[in-house]
């Protein structure tokens, strides 16, 4: 028999978390659960999970700090993190990005989007890349190691991050608009609503992060994005 997917979630609202932890039961995977962000961190340290659903809003230690942690330990770092935050939690929402937080889910949501969420992101955690290595302008890509360069600095990308920079360099110039990038990075079914800011967001921090080499993804107005590719020069 093969072992059931780990999955730690962490809310404070016990009437969430048992109804969410129920559905992802009922959905096959292994659940276990921590109220604050203390407890979060220690039953991660005692058995590592395979995927953390995250509330932002925590007693004790806050799901920020929750977040910062884990992927700042190398241990833990892959985890992949799915934040719930409430709608008026944008600022946390962007912070949580630029922590590593892979996606996130804004309450109120339905039990289905949520588990939607966790399947395409445990799919695209899991997937391995070819092991060669990409060259452009500065940029030096080692697609099976899983790292960046830029003027031979290393850039700290996280698991989205580096998903969406594959997909738009291996689209070869092509223009990927917003639902494209989150059917082939996110992996989300197209029958499920999705905010597109979840793309503009990651998209803007990885122009940030990659520098003077971000200016090669360009922005196609109304429609989506595509990157700059070396015979374009």
């Amino acid at each position: 028999m093969t072992p059931r997917i780990k999955i730690l979630v962490v809310e404070d609202e016990k009437n969430i978390a048992r109804v969410v932890s129920y559905n992802l039961e009922r959905a096959g995977y292994q659940i276990s659960t921590a109220y604050n962000g203390q407890e979060a961190l220690e039953k991660i340290k005692r058995d590592v999970p395979q995927l953390i659903i995250l509330d932002l809003m925590l007693p004790k230690v806050d799901g920020l700090e929750v977040c910062r942690q884990v992927k700042a330990n190398p241990k833990t770092t892959q985890i992949p993190i799915i934040m719930l935050t409430a709608k008026t939690e944008e600022a946390d929402r962007v912070v949580g990005l630029e922590l590593g937080a892979d996606d996130y889910v804004t309450k109120p949501f339905s039990p289905r989007e949520l588990a939607a969420r966790v399947k395409a992101v445990l799919r695209r955690s899991q997937k391995t890349a070819p092991a060669d290595v990409w060259r452009c302008g500065t940029l030096e890509i080692d697609w099976g190691r899983r790292t960046v360069r830029a003027r031979k600095t290393v850039i700290d990308l996280t698991l989205k991050e580096f998903d969406l920079l594959k997909t738009l360099i291996e689209s070869e110039g092509r223009v990927l608009s917003r639902e494209k990038l989150l059917e082939q990075v996110w992996g989300y079914d197209q029958a499920i609503e999705i905010q597109s800011r979840t793309v503009d967001l990651h998209v803007s921090q990885l122009r940030h992060k990659l520098g003077t080499e971000g200016k090669r993804i360009l922005t196609a107005a109304g429609v989506g994005y595509r990157f700059k590719m070396p015979d374009e020069e």
